[in-house]
């Protein structure tokens, strides 16, 4: 499945695969906003029903810029196909759904997306398919994983880093695991992006991201992609996607196109701010904790830098003082924007036990790390130096 290209992945970021769908020789593809398309004749259009997805029928089935889209985020991941939704979460949705029925179950790491956590704690378990969760400490021990596997697990669910801990969980132990008990490993490559880390090769069968996120890299759509191999993807599609109809909007697959163009540029930038600001944060009094697998105090530093080119754009921090503490700090931002999401070029903060993670009971959030005064920080490409002045100035009016 893991398909190589001649150039380096900043070139196929710009270029993709140097294949245009315009008569015109367009530099920028065109945006195909259409809901269906014609045929010339009964025939032609019989044949098309007869195969789809060999051609263009109706866009939520398939769409010419949608197509573009899925064949550059396949081939940056390095993998043989691609399928673009409508969300982050109904890709998420889309790949369980397909692979699990009534009475399985799959492994997952309880350190994940509220909303992630939400549809597998909440949500799925109405279709009686149960999520068998694994704490980030746990997470890289062999035996505690395989503990939870059965003749009904289906398949093994990743983040990493994840959120809001920032964990990184070696995707390698994984994968060998996954082929050991031949289930599927899924793992949710969002905040890393396949400029900074490609899960594909090291081991896993299907990479899923929120395009919304690093991959647009503009807060302007909501979007989900799933890579894989090609008889993956054409059973996500043919068992779910096409008749339950998640589909993206032609615009957004364009202007995801758009903002993939500078995603090197914006992943640097975002990587080595990100840094600097972990590094001042773990030397103020008020922060108990900083959570990036950048800082070599971090737990699990030595697995990002083993499967990570940089360390991404989001941290948190644990502040002293508990819930008031940490939404205090909100209270007084005045450069980072208050928004929950993430990959933005501007810095978001938000408060993860009151916010993107209140669907967790307090029990699971201590299990998964989240503390009461746990500060989320998605670090934008602005100065540095002004988001420390920001923080440092919100932090100081905590004793006040």
């Amino acid at each position: 499945m893991i398909k190589k290209n001649k150039y380096n992945i900043e070139t196929q970021i710009v270029h993709g695969n140097l294949s245009h769908t315009s008569a015109c020789n367009d530099l920028v593809d065109p945006i195909h906003m259409t809901s269906t398309f014609s045929f010339k004749n009964s025939k032609e259009g019989e044949e098309a029903f007869s195969d789809i997805g060999k051609s263009y029928v109706y866009t939520r089935i398939s769409n010419p810029t949608t197509k573009q889209l899925n064949s550059k985020i396949a081939l940056l991941e390095e993998g043989d196909t691609a399928v673009s939704t409508a969300s982050g979460m109904s890709a998420i949705a889309s790949i369980i759904m397909t692979f699990a029925n009534p009475g399985d179950n799959f492994v997952t790491c309880n350190s994940v997306y509220g909303g992630t956590f939400a549809l597998f704690n909440n949500n799925l378990k109405k279709f009686k398919i149960i999520p068998r969760f694994i704490s980030p400490q746990n997470a890289g021990l062999p035996e505690k994983i395989e503990k939870l596997i059965n003749n009904n697990t289906k398949l093994l669910f990743l983040e990493t880093p994840s959120n809001p801990t920032l964990d990184a969980i070696d995707i390698k132990v994984w994968a060998k695991i996954a082929k050991k008990h031949k289930i599927l490993l899924v793992v949710d490559n969002t905040f890393a992006t396949p400029y900074l880390q490609k899960p594909l090769t090291l081991g896993a069968d299907v990479v899923v991201h929120s395009a919304t996120k690093y991959l647009c890299g503009h807060g302007d759509i909501i979007a989900g992609v799933i890579v894989s191999s090609k008889k993956i993807i054409d059973k996500i599609n043919t068992e779910y996607l096409i008749h339950f109809g998640p589909c993206i909007s032609p615009f957004n697959s364009w202007l995801i196109l758009r903002g993939i163009k500078t995603l090197a540029l914006r992943m640097e930038k975002h990587s080595d701010n990100a840094l600097k600001i972990a590094l001042w944060l773990s030397k103020h009094k008020d922060v108990k904790k900083v959570y990036y697998p950048g800082l070599k105090t971090h737990p699990s530093y030595e697995i990002a830098k083993k499967q990570m080119k940089k360390y991404s754009g989001v941290l948190s921090f644990e502040v002293y003082g508990g819930m008031d503490a940490g939404k205090k700090v909100l209270d007084n931002i005045k450069l980072c924007v208050l928004a929950v999401s993430l990959g933005d070029c501007e810095t978001l903060i938000q408060h993860p036990p009151s916010m993107t993670h209140s669907s967790y009971l307090k029990e699971d959030r201590v299990s998964a790390g989240i503390s009461d005064g746990l500060v989320r920080l998605s670090v934008g490409i602005e100065n540095p130096d002004d988001i420390i002045d920001d923080l440092k100035e919100a932090l100081s009016l905590l004793n006040s």
